[in-house]
């Protein structure tokens, strides 16, 4: 796993609403499912972005993206990532 899919991931957690209010609801399955697609995650990064708090996500998008927010499906970021 590459440093710059992680921030790909952690990037479309915070400002896609869809994927995140299912990865606080269901971190494993939803990560599951983005692993399922394609993108590669290792065990250790799959229990980081597990352990995270879920108030995290929505905190980093108020501070840090307060004006964006879209909804985009987990087949665009594995195509993201993957260069497409």
């Amino acid at each position: 796993m590459s440093q710059r899919t992680v921030q790909l991931l952690i990037g479309q957690i915070v400002t896609d609403a869809d994927l995140r209010r299912r990865f606080i609801a269901a971190p494993a399955e939803t990560l599951a499912a983005v692993r399922a697609q394609g993108l590669e995650l290792t065990r250790l990064e799959i229990q980081a972005l597990i352990d995270t708090e879920p108030s995290v996500w929505e905190m980093v998008l108020s501070r840090s993206f307060p004006v964006v927010s879209r909804s985009r499906t987990s087949e665009a970021l594995v195509a993201t990532a993957r260069g497409c």
